[in-house]
């Protein structure tokens, strides 16, 4: 498996994950944390790493250095 597979893997399991925690954990008080605002930041860098797999993916193979 590649870097850019690897990334679509994981990207959209991190983006879901903080989809739910910013659904379901709003009510939830933390004294250190809110829930909702680690859910957002988990959106966006799941977000982040989706974008960068598709482009290693449509990058294809890294060539010689």
């Amino acid at each position: 498996m590649t870097k850019g597979h690897g990334n679509l893997l994981t990207g959209p399991a991190t983006l879901v994950a903080g989809l739910a925690l910013w659904l379901f954990a709003g009510g939830v008080d933390l004294p250190v944390v809110t829930p909702a605002k680690v859910g957002v930041v988990l959106m966006c860098v799941g977000g982040a790493e989706t974008l960068l797999g598709l482009y290693r993916v449509v990058r294809g193979p890294d060539g010689p250095r």
